[in-house]
């Protein structure tokens, strides 16, 4: 038996450099993708060294095409796109069709044909799913209102680029390429152009239909009954059977591309319970198959195309970086957002990724792109993956500069603003009325002296279940579909609209409202909400939730009442276990230190009521908040008036019957689920 088969040569090289290159980009904070793609230039033909066998590494890839489609499938959320619709679809198809414009531009430079710049410029106008969402995971943007909006624009891009996919073989032959004649138009003795793109059509609308009706039911079937034998190897393998299942025979009967029918069987598959643990099976099989795919990708790349067609790059490049931004950043300030939503949507866009990958692969194959434009495209994927970690270090920077200024802003109006504030008060709550925008959009709730809970993701649900189990009155904004159908379902008052919007805050009726709770997890983004309610009832008291020093100190020159920070009390919850069976000495040590209390006491104005209360250093995990205020300890805590003081004569608040037990306190909510969805 021989000692080594090309399979097994292409797999170790590919694994090792992708491995060695891959720790190199992590280690100077790049994509790994980086890494992946020098790896495959290292082993390709254009490079001196060892040579992986090209086309098995490229079939190979193609299971990595189909895991990594299949994935995007399982995350895809129609609710989410559905929740920022009114700018993603528009922004994205206007986004697309200004960057292919310029790719078509340069394309005519250079003396292609039509062909040849629609696929360039397809290419240079879709962004990686892969690098954007890893920078918003490190920023904890993901959820936050300008991550919805930069996923859910990605969100359309790619499926702008599954139909291209899709239609670009029916296409070929008009546009200059290699004409594809399926069976079914050569039984029908046809070969007009509009024949064969009304038959692929029909085609792609037959296994959408069918995954859609006979899928949705048969699949998630499927792993349910293979759920409830309990063989987590079977699970696994049903998983990838319906992937590469589904994605072979889309294509061999429909004539649809491999990534498309991995597509449906993951969005057909995300609709069941057991999608989660789908992803997550997958998840380690996936990830090699995909840096397979990455490494192909750069198998391909030509580092010559610097010395032989270095303007054409420079421009290339530009294009990505900051042609197809600055659009993007122009269209998010036409339609009304503010210059740190709309440079998050530039600095997203500013990268190239996998889709771009399978486009040139596929406009090469139908002679539609030469191989120039494909090495142009690899080239510049590279340095804009390179470059994007940059852009997003930009905006940090912008961010952390908007936030100083208008801290800053803020504590230099808080003298007027307290007078204000008090002169207001004096007057009552129709003072505050008077200052809500006028002529809201939103039918006005009838409900007085209520509390108001922003966002209803996991912590926000916990909120909602204790106010609804103590009888408190209350409604919820939330502006996500799916969640605010739940919240109709379960009875609960609910506005449909970010509560960052006049119109939310007016019908909300927080004017007349006793408390707001801000459950959303960003602190920046929950100030602005925190300064209109502010601005509308100078005496509501306001909670909010925090993830760093700079957000507590921000919502404390906001206005708000109480804060809570989730990683302070995730290091309480720690040393409970520790500190009851410490000596005195250790935890007046440990409380010295600043770890006794994770929630951050604040006044809107010097005049605020203010109560002193006792409470303990550390809260138990299954203690309210209500009862921790009326706990005796050995440190006086400062905490207004309403909080711990007048909530301690009330019980605690508990859970619905479904659930037997008390409803973890806001500060422990807020520890355990600080990485929650919304």
């Amino acid at each position: 038996m021989p000692h080594e088969t090309p399979l097994i040569a292409t797999l170790v090289g590919a694994f090792v450099l992708a491995f060695v290159f891959g720790a190199i980009a992590q280690r100077f904070k790049l994509s790994p993708l980086v890494g992946y793609l020098l790896a495959g230039v290292m082993v390709g033909p254009f490079t001196p060294g060892f040579v992986a066998d090209q086309s098995m590494a490229l079939e190979l890839a193609e299971i990595g095409v189909i895991l990594l489609m299949f994935g995007v499938g399982l995350h895809f959320s129609l609710s989410d796109l559905l929740s920022v619709k009114a700018i993603a679809i528009p922004g994205a198809v206007l986004q697309i069709g200004v960057a292919t414009l310029m790719g078509m531009g340069l394309a005519y430079a250079l003396g292609w044909g039509l062909g040849a710049g629609i696929v360039f410029g397809l290419a240079l106008s879709v962004a990686s799913t892969v690098v954007l969402l890893r920078a918003l995971q490190e920023r904890r943007m993901v959820e936050s209102e300008q991550g919805r909006i930069a996923v859910g624009w990605l969100i359309v891009e790619d499926l702008a680029m599954v139909l291209a996919l899709v239609l670009l073989p029916a296409l070929s032959g008009a546009l200059g390429g290699r004409v594809v004649a399926t069976p079914t138009v050569e039984w029908l003795g046809g070969d007009d152009v509009w024949m064969t793109l009304g038959i692929t059509l029909a085609k792609v609308a037959g296994f959408v239909v069918l995954m859609l009706v006979v899928g949705r039911r048969v699949i998630p079937g499927i792993m349910h009954w293979v759920a409830h034998i309990g063989s987590r190897e079977l699970f696994r393998l049903a998983v990838l059977a319906i992937a590469l299942g589904v994605a072979f025979g889309s294509a061999k009967l429909f004539g649809v591309s491999f990534a498309l029918g991995a597509f449906f069987a993951g969005m057909v598959l995300s609709e069941s319970p057991l999608s989660h643990r789908a992803a997550e099976e997958t998840l380690p099989l996936r990830d090699a198959f995909a840096v397979l795919f990455f490494v192909s990708v750069g198998m391909l790349v030509d580092p010559s195309i610097v010395i032989k067609s270095p303007i054409p790059l420079i421009i290339t490049v530009l294009i990505v970086l900051f042609g197809k931004s600055l659009a993007a950043f122009l269209l998010v300030r036409a339609f009304g957002y503010g210059n740190i939503t709309a440079l998050t949507i530039s600095a997203s866009l500013a990268q190239i990724g996998e889709f771009s990958f399978i486009l040139v692969a596929l406009g090469v194959d139908l002679h539609l792109l030469p191989e120039e434009g494909r090495d142009l495209i690899l080239a510049a994927a590279i340095i804009s993956i390179l470059a994007n970690p940059f852009f997003f270090l930009a905006l940090d920077r912008y961010r952390a500069k908007a936030v100083k200024v208008s801290t800053a802003n803020a504590a230099a109006a808080a003298p007027a603003q307290a007078a204000a504030d008090k002169a207001a008060t004096a007057k009552g709550a129709e003072k505050g009325a008077e200052k809500a925008p006028p002529a809201p959009t939103l039918p006005v709730t009838a409900q007085q002296a209520h509390t108001v809970l922003v966002g209803y993701g996991r912590v926000g649900h916990l909120v909602a279940d204790g106010l609804k189990a103590a009888g408190l009155p209350f409604l919820v904004i939330e502006d996500q579909e799916d969640r605010v159908e739940e919240l109709r379902r379960g009875d609960i008052e609910v506005i449909d609209a970010n509560a960052a919007s006049p119109a939310a805050i007016t019908a909300a009726n927080v004017a007349g409202a006793s408390r707001l709770i801000l459950a959303i997890p960003d602190g920046f983004e929950a100030s602005g909400v925190l300064r209109k309610a502010r601005q509308m009832n100078p005496g509501i008291e306001i909670i909010a939730r925090a993830h760093s020093d700079a957000e507590v100190e921000h919502l404390r020159q906001g206005g708000a009442n109480f804060i809570i920070m989730g990683e302070r009390e995730v290091a309480r919850g720690m040393l409970a276990h520790v500190l009851d069976r410490s000596d005195a000495d250790l935890a007046a040590a440990v409380q010295a230190a600043g770890v006794a209390s994770g929630t951050e006491a604040a006044s809107p104005s010097p005049d605020a009521p203010v109560a002193e209360v006792e409470v303990s250093p550390v809260t138990p995990p299954t203690q309210s908040i209500a009862a921790a205020g009326a706990t005796p300890a050995p440190a006086p805590t400062m905490v207004p008036a309403g909080i711990a003081g007048p909530a301690a004569t009330q019980p605690p608040l508990s859970a619905p019957e479904s659930a037997p037990g008390p409803v973890p306190a806001l500060a422990e909510s807020a520890a355990a689920e600080q990485n929650e969805k919304g």
